[in-house]
């Protein structure tokens, strides 16, 4: 594979190609910023210094082969630092010369496949190191109730405590407890059967609310507004979008509604540099439902496929200011009675127990139509998000294990299931 900037599947989910990272300028330099600019060498310039160029096509094939031998915590290591370890390797720059035309379709195949799987893995290691502190308690807690131990009484009161206080629900509790229960009562049972369970009922709670958002096409523009408190990583979640919808050829304005703030217009400007997007802006303290009105006519005048509208974080408890976002809602619907065709509510998974709040006063006042979980990176809250699926309903299009492009990805039921349950996802289900 050629060092063109790809970044493999779910790199292309995202939009395709790695952008330099950007920090926008302001007083709050966390999780609502374009991440930071990432220098070093590029790997395929570590790989090239390992081949000398005297060095025979035999040596040279010896090399590529042994520079390819990368262990997974190294390759989640360059990834982490935003480059594809695939991108130029010794081993690709040696098979264009050497590999005889029969076989190199066979092996392009092989690589392609090699790919996926391994970015797969790749993902579904960071999103298990990003649930660490949820999964360790879990899986901790299970194993220090079920060494050696019949599932009695006692031990399904503590298993029911262990899940309920992990965020993941008093419902979701019960099921899993009666599952257990109704099979196994009396009998001795293993903590890995436990948290194969576990891993099940979560991922069928998940299954049905994993949705990747998609565009209807129907409307023109097709209007998103973000909506969540103060630092949950709206305006990311907006840039991020706006680089996917970009790569599928669309065109996309983006509304700078949080006019508190001088740091967010500023990062959304950013974003819409780095994704050609254009950008509806006015000075901080600006009336905001006065320039999304501004934003949704210029959007129409200008043919866009796609309005992103970022608002200011607010309190749900704040009566002001949630008033304020139903009046942004009242506005939009005057121009267009069947918007904003999707409300997304960004949750900060470090929150806990507060984002079900959250979900219930955001739906209330703006009509929430679909999730994106945040920081999900160290988190000791993950199960937060299960409870939430359990009681709402409400489709899940993405979560994030950090700030960079592809540290948000399309929500995979099973492997959260695997990560909060400290499986790997093949055993999960």
């Amino acid at each position: 594979m050629s060092g063109d900037g790809k970044t493999g599947f779910f790199g292309r989910w995202l939009g395709g190609t790695k952008q330099d990272d950007v920090k926008a300028k302001g007083d709050k330099p966390a999780e609502n910023e374009p991440p930071e600019d990432v220098t070093g060498a590029s790997v395929g310039e570590e790989s090239a210094a390992i081949v000398h160029a005297d060095a025979s096509v035999e040596e040279a094939t010896d090399a590529a082969v042994a520079e390819t031998e990368v262990t997974e915590t190294e390759v989640t290591e360059i990834e982490k630092d935003d480059v594809s370890v695939r991108d130029v390797s010794a081993k690709d720059d040696l098979a264009e010369d050497t590999v005889s035309p029969e076989i190199a379709p066979a092996l392009a195949t092989d690589n392609v496949v090699e790919e996926v799987a391994e970015t797969k893995k790749s993902w579904f290691s960071r999103l298990k190191s990003g649930l660490s502190k949820s999964s360790t308690k879990l899986a901790d807690g299970i194993s220090g109730i079920f060494t050696k131990r019949k599932l009695d009484d006692e031990a399904i009161e503590e298993l029911e405590d262990l899940l309920i206080q992990s965020d993941l629900g008093v419902a979701m509790a019960m099921r899993i407890t009666e599952r257990l229960a109704a099979t196994r009562y009396d009998k001795e049972i293993s903590d890995e059967e436990v948290k194969a369970v576990l891993a099940e009922e979560v991922e069928a709670i998940l299954s049905p609310v994993a949705q990747p958002l998609v565009l209807s096409g129907a409307h023109k523009p097709e209007i998103l507004l973000m909506v969540g408190v103060n630092g949950a990583g709206k305006t990311t979640t907006i840039g991020k979008y706006a680089q996917k919808f970009r790569a599928e050829g669309k065109s996309v304005m983006m509304a700078a509604g949080d006019t508190f703030r001088a740091a967010a217009i500023d990062q959304l400007k950013v974003w819409g540099e780095r994704t050609g997007a254009q950008v509806i802006a006015r000075d901080v303290g600006a009336d905001a439902s006065g320039l999304v009105y501004d934003a949704l006519t210029a959007a129409k005048e200008a043919g866009s496929d796609v309005l992103m509208i970022d608002t200011a974080g607010r309190l749900q408890n704040k009566a002001n200011l949630m008033a304020e976002l139903e009046k942004i809602v009242r506005v939009i619907k005057k121009i267009d009675d069947q918007a904003p065709h999707h409300v997304l509510l960004t949750l900060d998974a470090t929150t806990g127990q507060n984002a079900m709040n959250q979900v219930d006063i955001f739906q209330k006042v703006a009509g929430v139509t679909g999730l994106v979980m945040t920081k999900l990176d160290g988190s000791a809250r993950g199960g937060i998000l299960v409870a939430i699926a359990d009681k709402y309903k409400l489709p899940i299009h993405a979560v994030g294990v950090g700030e960079g492009i592809d540290d948000m990805q399309a929500f995979d039921p099973k492997d959260f299931a695997g990560a909060i349950a400290n499986i790997s996802p093949e055993t999960a289900g």
